[in-house]
């Protein structure tokens, strides 16, 4: 009897802290990076907050030569991937799933957003990055080739996008990069890494990304 007595005492202080904190928003994709504990007081009882790193501000050239900020993606999920024109490996793979990525969610056009960052700005400025969208066949608009700072851009690719991204002088092309397909939600959080490189799972970013726009934000796909 004081055993079931002390799991329900346990169960009650659970329901009242979570009746004191701030309603949760319902998560359907996990939040990812580092995370901070905050520690804060609601109506008298100590709650914990959890605190997820959110990709910060940046600025870019696009393949118009227009300004492109972080400011630009408000409102919209992202799906972003870092690449070179001049790869001689994933990159064109990684490209074309990305086309086919983009052409599989034209219907959430208005609410998801493509970006490309140049690794290699030095030779990718914006008459590259136009040729590349040429040969490749990409008519979108809503996918964004951005060309910047090469060291900026690195540091954003590992340390917020979770990307590998380094130059390397034995790495074909010069430079080394993960294939990977990372997911960012509205707040700017990152919500799901995937390979860039892999039909499948692609077509699991697809499902991800239609279930956090519908569940977490209101947009119902046709799908």
């Amino acid at each position: 009897m004081k055993h079931w007595r002390g799991i329900w005492m346990i169960m009650l202080t659970l329901v009242v802290l979570t009746s004191c904190g701030e309603e949760e928003k319902v998560r359907v994709l996990p939040l990812m990076g580092q995370y901070d504990v905050v520690y804060k007081t609601v109506d008298g009882v100590d709650v914990a907050d959890t605190v997820y790193p959110t990709i910060p501000a940046f600025s870019y050239i696009n393949q118009d030569s227009t300004l492109v900020t972080s400011k630009s993606m408000k409102g919209k999920v992202w799906v972003a991937d870092f690449f070179f024109s001049t790869c001689p490996t994933i990159c064109p793979t990684m490209t074309t799933q990305m086309k086919r990525l983009q052409a599989m969610t034209k219907d959430l056009e208005d609410d998801l957003q493509f970006i490309s960052f140049s690794i290699n700005p030095r030779h990718d400025q914006p008459s590259i990055l136009r040729r590349y969208i040429k040969h490749h066949g990409i008519e979108a608009n809503n996918w964004q080739f951005l060309t910047g700072d090469e060291k900026a851009t690195h540091e954003l690719g590992v340390k917020s996008f979770l990307v590998h991204v380094a130059s390397d002088e034995e790495a074909e092309g010069g430079y080394a990069h993960s294939p990977a397909f990372t997911l960012v939600d509205k707040e700017g959080i990152v919500r799901g890494v995937y390979i860039g490189t892999d039909t499948k799972d692609v077509d699991r970013l697809e499902k991800d990304l239609r279930k956090l726009l519908k569940y977490e934000y209101g947009v119902d796909g046709s799908k």
